[in-house]
């Protein structure tokens, strides 16, 4: 989510920002529909009670995606670099 957040501040003209927004083109096989990354962003936001934002708008400012981002960490269990530093 962190390197998200910095390819939704890049802009529509850059082609990482055009993998990521991106869809799956040509006949899709059977069984469950192709997850894009957007998609995996949108679930982790909505695990945080922020589903029905538009999170390219969230990630322009900075300190609120940052905020976003480590509550989604800490939901999931992630340890802190500088936990285990200490």
């Amino acid at each position: 989510m962190r390197w998200a957040g910095r390819v939704a501040r890049m802009g529509e003209g850059r082609g990482v920002y055009r993998v990521l927004m991106g869809k799956p083109e040509g006949k899709r096989p059977l069984g469950r529909p192709r997850c894009r990354w957007e998609d995996n962003i949108k679930m982790d936001l909505q695990e945080v009670g922020c589903g029905g934002m538009d999170w390219i708008e969230l990630a322009q400012d900075r300190d609120g995606w940052r905020a976003l981002v480590n509550a989604v960490m800490n939901l999931r269990g992630y340890i802190k670099c500088g936990e285990f530093l200490d």
